[in-house]
């Protein structure tokens, strides 16, 4: 109700419970924390980082 004071141990708990049935819903990074070297913009990138190790020979 307005005016009366939450539980924090409640409110945590019950944050807690919202977690564990959706998941996280943010990552744990950002995308300005992450290495800005890792791709080139190229749409082709994806698929470069993620080319079988076979294809190399």
């Amino acid at each position: 109700m307005p005016g009366q004071k939450r539980d924090p141990k409640t409110s945590s708990e019950q944050r807690r419970r919202v977690d564990e049935i959706f998941g996280d819903v943010l990552p744990e990074t950002t995308s300005d924390e992450r290495d800005p070297d890792r791709r080139t913009g190229l749409p082709d990138d994806w698929y470069r980082e993620n080319r079988p190790p076979h294809h190399d020979r």
